[in-house]
């Protein structure tokens, strides 16, 4: 197709081999100025032909004078990268390299509603999950939109927050990195949704800023499970993954680099030193045959704590099950029972001062529940984590880390330190869509307290 626009013709321009890696080196068509009086947040544009094809992009404004009655909320980008497989390759389907520089896929940035909209199985049990595929299919989404993108959890909570008069500042994840000043002076840093490709500035930044005083919602899960590395000035994301031995830092001066998932011995910094929870003991909840009939809520067992107040919540209710909460992928930490109520042991890294609020059974991958069958020549999700995270992927060791759960936590302020609220799971915002009030109270609750 040829399109005009003014006296120049546009005209289609093709994906060049690596595109998927080194970007899309396409000519400036059009361009156009943020101005002053844009305000900080997600601005979508969209391309529109007169045969009715339509292309999405966007563009996030930083704000020019951050306010510190706002919260910064960081959007997921890295992850939104790691599952974009236009033009061929993700991470998820033999890439190493992401480039930025390229469209996303479609379900990334705009998903039609409807059953199999989320990747939860909301009800009844779907252990194929032929609902989330069919919706995929049938809406000519790409087949990882699910997992990641600005509608799946973004998005409601922006609606929800602009609902009840919450104004937020927009970052993307590469700013914590490159621009980590975006959180000088802010009161609470929001993550949402599912957060899990992280470089090593990013954990700088936030942990900084954490220690310094400032606070930190999780309201995500699988938060900074991998490792990734920002190169060409935030343009690609590298990551290696389950390869990562191919990784160039491997074996090096900077093996600490290497992009394997953060809990990994030869990088020994656990994301759990940040957000006091981990993936690699939590899994999944409503996938398939990952407790795929799951109640979709938390148990509460500390009902007396600030973040319920007005709630209603008592010991034991569940929490969040009316509108599936619990669902996808969950982090958790090692527990004990003391007196009836579960506490971190702290031998997973977990640190000192961690209340453990709520929880929910949450299961890894193993052969058995995969999702996508698993070679005979490789390892199973659980078993890589058991290898990487415990030394060895033997039957005995795998068990270890084969009942998880999603766990709703908080660590109040210690030695100066903010206060860190992690949710333990990716779908916390859908219960502020008007369907569980408990949800939203809490919410507000953390957000005029630490906010």
């Amino acid at each position: 197709m040829t399109v005009h626009r003014g006296d120049a013709v546009l005209m289609p321009h093709e994906f060049a081999p690596d595109a998927d890696a080194a970007g899309c080196d396409w000519p400036v068509v059009a361009t156009f100025e943020v101005g002053n009086d844009w305000s900080s947040g997600y601005h979508e544009i969209a391309v529109r032909l007169p045969d009715g094809t339509e292309a999405v992009a966007f563009v996030v404004v930083r704000a020019t004078t951050p306010n510190p009655d706002r919260p910064l909320m960081v959007l997921t980008t890295n992850t939104w990268n790691a599952y974009n497989d236009v033009a061929g390759k993700n991470l998820y389907n033999g890439g190493t390299h992401a480039s930025f520089v390229r469209p996303f896929a479609p379900g990334l940035l705009r998903k039609p509603d409807g059953p199999g909209s989320r990747v939860a199985v909301l009800a009844p049990p779907d252990p194929r999950m032929r609902t989330h595929v069919n919706h995929i299919r049938t809406n000519g989404l790409s087949a990882w939109s699910g997992s990641a993108g600005w509608p799946s959890w973004e998005l409601p909570f922006v609606r929800w927050a602009e609902t009840h008069g919450i104004e937020l500042d927009y970052a993307i994840n590469a700013d914590l990195d490159l621009r980590p000043e975006v959180l000088d002076g802010r009161r609470l840093y929001l993550s949402i949704g599912h957060d899990e490709y992280w470089s090593w500035g990013m954990r700088d930044a936030v942990e900084q800023f954490i220690a310094a005083g400032g606070n930190a919602a999780f309201l995500s899960g699988n938060v900074c499970f991998w490792q990734v590395r920002l190169e060409d000035e935030g343009a690609t994301m590298v990551g290696f993954k389950q390869r990562f031995e191919q990784d160039p830092v491997f074996a090096t001066d900077r093996q600490e680099r290497t992009t394997s998932i953060w809990s990994d011995r030869i990088i020994g910094r656990p994301e759990n030193h940040m957000t006091g929870l981990s993936f690699n003991r939590g899994g999944y909840h409503r996938i398939g045959q990952s407790v795929g009939n799951g109640a979709g809520g938390y148990t509460v067992h500390r009902c007396d704590h600030w973040l319920f107040e007005g709630s209603g919540v008592g010991r034991g209710d569940l929490l969040g099950a009316a509108s599936t909460v619990v669902g996808y992928e969950c982090d958790g930490c090692e527990m004990r029972l003391v007196d009836g109520v579960p506490e971190p042991t702290g031998a997973d890294g977990c640190p000192q001062g961690t209340t453990v609020l709520a929880t929910a059974p949450a299961t890894p991958f193993t052969r058995a529940t995969a999702q996508r069958p698993v070679p005979d020549d490789a390892l199973s999700e659980v078993e890589f984590h058991a290898w990487r995270v415990l030394g060895s992927h033997d039957a005995e060791t795998t068990r270890r880390l084969e009942n998880g759960h999603a766990v709703f936590a908080v660590r109040d302020g210690v030695g100066g330190a903010g206060t860190v609220v992690s949710s333990g799971c990716t779908d916390w915002v859908w219960g502020l869509t008007g369907d569980d009030p408990a949800i939203e109270r809490i919410t507000t609750n953390l957000i005029e307290r630490l906010g």
